[in-house]
């Protein structure tokens, strides 16, 4: 007889990961385990310091809150909505609950069997991998961080050689191949057509059987103890030594120093007794451990030309990719990123000074603004940035300034080529706009915050976030305490701001729908970076403008530090640093996926579960337009 209980929650269970993972008959399985538990608002699951059971769980209707105990009151540190699974320290760890699990609102929760799990998912490493690197670098959980250093140290890196380390080594899917019966001249000549230094013999089942290298026929044929029509199977060193295709660059380096080795045989299963699918060369993991921020950093400081740096920033891109596949946290990739490519700008401007006829007339400041200014630019976008010298006597501006407008063409041009667009509002330093002294910048500041109109809340969007790339600190700290001691004297400016944040609704319709372009040649579809990112970004500035936070331009930065000197909003403010990392790791999933910015998105093109996660990711959009409404009173403002 069916158990349609049991086949429904299969059916819920399926679309989503790890369980997506398993197949139809082991799933059923577990679904005939599920304890279903319903929660009125308020009711508590589990208790923080509680003997762990033998349940895991996963949220079927409704939300549920982690809260973390401190000296006053409960902290919420997440909030798991429909198909996120949490309470899962019992299955990793076998220790005591760290946080105390209790309905948000009314919810219907399914108990996963930890046994029935367990058993549906041996000897299943993705289920495992998903768990372990999903847990271990959920970012919307504030205390991630110390959680993971006490239960997945071994999986998280510190520092930019770890992270290499911590990459899956990419080997050649393609090895050149030789059968048992083969001669050694034969193998020579096809070694010699592919240029390269070994060929791998394998039986009539395809499994890696012996490897030839160019040593064994210097040492052995050259020498004569062969003759070249030998059979490969009497000089081919066997066994060979081998491996499964997932392995890290740490786990293959440790193999080859173990076996002293060079080549490890990629295989089906990873022993001999399967099908070869590729090779992981000792080149391979020096290539691998070449692409890291600090080999790309020392290449960047080499560079003579602009095509040289082009193709360094191609790197970072795989770099990015690699990343984001590894699930390394958005926070240290966004770092990583503007690492770079502050340091690609900074030898683009190194590399132009020497074609000016003569040495800069005075000291100047080159800065990055819009995404590059606020440390966000991962994939190439248009360039925003901007000049500012030092002061002159008026006779001497016009000569000045010219020479720095073509400095700035100088530069920008060497950026086109690396691959950042021209800004199409030409919001650059080669603009004269956007190329001037100091006092001319301080005036320009103070006539955008005294005398704001919707112009001035447009520049002050692009330029208020703003990031000294080279040249001198002493300029813009100047610029910076003019900016803070301007916006004490105004009133409607920082409204004015607020009310320019406010102005893209929820990016969600009445009925939870995605609102999608009406027209165009994005109709249909969904901007992320318009009604996603932005209003983020835009509330962020106007709240650390307020608040005169000044050195923070990050935005998720900004809503932690936020966090950190309005304790009563943290909640709302750790959520929207969250929202804003989720958003554009998804933004640059998509960009890189599909070779674009990532800013328009096919929604058709998305899973289930992809779109519950960015609906969740919304939530905090319409709680801090909320807070922007009430605490700058936009309700009296002329709309």
């Amino acid at each position: 007889m069916k158990n349609s209980i049991a086949e429904r929650v299969r059916d819920f269970l399926k679309i989503y990961p790890p369980f997506d993972l398993l197949n139809a008959k082991k799933l059923l399985d577990i679904a005939k385990e599920v304890v279903i538990i319903y929660l009125e608002k308020g009711d508590v699951l589990f208790k923080e310091g509680a003997n762990f059971n033998n349940h895991f769980y996963m949220v079927r209707d409704g939300a549920i809150s982690l809260t973390n105990a401190n000296k006053n009151d409960q902290e919420i540190v997440s909030i798991s909505d429909t198909g996120d699974i949490f309470g899962v320290r019992p299955l990793v760890a076998q220790e005591n609950y760290k946080l105390t699990a209790s309905a948000h609102e009314e919810s219907i929760v399914y108990g996963i069997p930890i046994g029935s799990f367990q058993q549906a998912a041996e000897n299943n490493s993705k289920v495992y991998k998903y768990l372990i690197t999903a847990f271990a670098t959920n970012a919307y959980d504030a205390y991630t961080t110390k959680e993971t250093q006490q239960i997945f140290i071994d999986y998280l890196p510190n520092n930019s050689q770890d992270i290499a380390n911590f990459q899956t080594a990419n080997y050649t899917k393609k090895p050149i191949t030789c059968s048992t019966s083969s001669s050694l001249k034969n193998a020579a000549l096809k070694m010699s057509k592919n240029k390269i230094g070994y060929i791998i013999v394998i039986d009539d089942t395809k499994k890696p059987v012996g490897i030839i290298t160019n040593s064994d026929i210097k040492n052995k044929i050259a020498t004569g103890l062969f003759p070249i029509d030998t059979a490969v199977t009497h000089i081919m060193t066997s066994p060979v030594i081998t491996s499964k295709k997932d392995l890290t660059v740490a786990d293959a380096q440790l193999q080859m120093i173990k076996h002293n080795v060079a080549h490890l045989c990629i295989t089906k299963d990873g022993t001999v007794n399967s099908r070869l699918v590729g090779v992981l060369t000792n080149h391979d993991i020096l290539v691998s451990l070449g692409n890291n921020p600090s080999a790309i950093l020392k290449e960047i400081i080499r560079a003579k030309r602009t095509k040289k740096l082009r193709s360094i920033r191609l790197k970072a891109n795989t770099l990015l990719k690699n990343y984001l596949e590894q699930n390394i946290p958005i926070s240290h990739i966004i770092t990583v990123i503007s690492k770079i490519n502050d340091a690609i700008t900074v030898r683009a401007i190194e590399i132009a000074l020497p074609k000016m006829p003569t040495p800069p007339p005075v000291k100047f400041s080159w800065l990055a603004t819009g995404s590059q200014g606020r440390k966000e630019q991962l994939l190439f976008t248009d360039q925003d940035n901007a000049l500012v010298f030092e002061d002159v006597p008026k006779a001497q501006y016009k000569e000045t300034q010219a020479y720095f407008l073509e400095l700035s063409k100088h530069i920008t041009k060497s950026l086109n080529k690396i691959g950042f667009e021209y800004c199409e509002a030409d919001m650059m330093a080669s603009n004269e706009a956007w190329c001037k002294s100091i006092s001319e910048w301080k005036n320009q500041f103070k006539d955008w915050i005294l005398k704001p109109d919707e112009k001035a809340v447009l520049l002050s969007s692009i330029f208020f976030d703003y990031n000294l790339v080279y040249g001198s600190q002493k300029l813009i700290d100047q610029l910076t305490n003019t900016i803070y001691n301007t916006l004490e004297n105004s009133v409607s400016f920082n409204k004015l701001l607020a009310q320019d944040a406010v102005k893209s609704p929820s990016p969600l319709g009445f009925f939870k729908q995605f609102l999608v372009e009406k027209n165009g040649d994005q109709k249909d579809l969904f901007n992320i970076k318009n009604r996603g990112l932005m209003p983020l970004i835009d509330a962020a500035r106007v709240l650390a403008l307020s608040k005169q936070i000044k050195g923070i331009n990050n935005t998720f930065e900004r809503y932690e530090k936020l966090a950190e000197i309005e304790p009563n909003n943290k909640e709302l403010y750790e959520s929207c640093s969250y929202a804003f990392k989720a958003l554009t790791k998804f933004k640059t999933k998509q960009g890189l996926r599909h070779n674009t910015s990532g800013k328009f998105i096919d929604l058709e093109t998305l899973t289930k579960e992809e779109k519950l996660k960015l609906k969740r990711c919304f939530k905090p959009i319409d709680e801090i337009q909320k807070t922007l409404i009430l605490r700058f009173d936009l309700k009296t403002l002329p709309i």
